[in-house]
């Protein structure tokens, strides 16, 4: 394995310009899996293809695709 050290790009003033690091990890998530709800998509659709949800006075439509797939739009 070889190791390729690149420098930091400069701004004209010389400043390092400040940059965030990012994680291809999964967040962990806060909540056990024991504590978070499950409902079953079968039972959301109740044999439809679509279902409209209210949220805080916005309405969001959960569709099933030809290819059983779930598509959420609002």
């Amino acid at each position: 394995m070889t190791t390729t050290v690149l420098p930091l790009p400069q701004t004209t003033d010389g400043l390092v310009r400040p940059f965030r690091l990012l994680s291809l990890k999964p967040r962990a998530s806060t909540v056990p899996d024991a504590l978070v709800r499950r409902v079953s998509s079968q039972s959301l659709l109740n044999g439809e293809r679509e279902l409209v949800i209210q949220h805080q006075g916005n309405e969001y439509h959960l569709r099933l695709t030809r290819n059983d797939k779930l598509i959420l739009t609002k």
